[in-house]
């Protein structure tokens, strides 16, 4: 039980400095890893999202302290982003976890795709206006993410930058409201599947809080390309395999 929690700690640490880094992929990266081990969609989208809720209070705090917030972005995203989030958890509760994880893992493959598509396509220019259609935004990351266990930080980080918002605020207060999103998705899990597998759930959470605070001082000096196509090649390489099994 002791190596699997530590297994499971150096996975929710490294997820975390990917996503503090470059404000996504914390679910990405450990959805995929879970899946592959073989573990259901709706269980492994449960446990990262109940550890999302301890690491995405202290990425927020510490995104805070370092000035990266913008709370104008992080009102607008909430409530839409919890709301999206709930309907997702509840749909994925009630679906066969056989049946849909190939169509997970092809979420996936398309999202670390994304991600190298992303790491690719730099953008210099930014503004200072609000981003607009932020609501609907939240919404549907909210949504995505919950189903698929990852996906909220690609989808809205990386479009509010495209926008032409400064990158640290995006990354913060994405990070930040991340916490508000995560806290409904685990309780929609626990009032209709429960919460099992906790040393997955600890080891994920410990991982996870360790690497926060320095996950938010490297959001300013990691070269976030490099790390960028490092985290797409691993989750395309994971969901790949995760198919290949489910087909076999």
């Amino acid at each position: 039980m002791w190596e699997d929690i530590l297994l499971f700690i150096a996975i929710g640490f490294a997820a975390q400095m990917i996503d503090g880094a470059i404000g996504m992929a914390y679910g990405l990266t450990s959805t995929s890893i879970l899946l592959s081990l073989g573990i259901p969609p709706a269980t492994a989208s449960a446990c990262v999202h109940a550890a999302e809720t301890f690491t995405t209070a202290v990425s927020g705090f510490s995104h805070w302290k370092f000035g990266n917030v913008d709370w104008r972005l992080v009102r607008r995203l909430a409530i839409p982003g919890a709301i999206g989030g709930g309907i997702g958890a509840y749909v994925l509760s009630n679906i066969d976890g056989n049946v849909i994880k190939p169509y997970i893992a092809a979420y996936l493959i398309f999202m670390g795709l994304f991600i190298l598509w992303k790491a690719f396509r730099t953008t210099t220019e930014h503004s200072t206006a609000p981003p607009k259609h932020v609501a609907p935004l939240g919404f549907f990351g909210g949504l995505v993410d919950s189903i698929g266990g990852g996906g909220w930080g690609p989808i809205v980080t990386t479009t509010l930058i495209g926008s032409g918002t400064v990158p640290r605020f995006a990354i913060g207060s994405v990070n930040l409201t991340e916490f508000f999103v995560t806290l409904t998705i685990s309780a929609t899990f626990m009032l209709t599947i429960g919460l099992d597998l906790f040393p997955i759930i600890l080891g994920l959470i410990v991982g996870g809080v360790i690497a926060a605070p320095f996950a938010a001082y490297a959001t300013k000096h990691l070269p976030a390309k490099v790390l960028m196509i490092a985290v797409g090649l691993v989750i395309v390489s994971l969901s790949v395999r995760t198919i290949w099994i489910a087909l076999h």
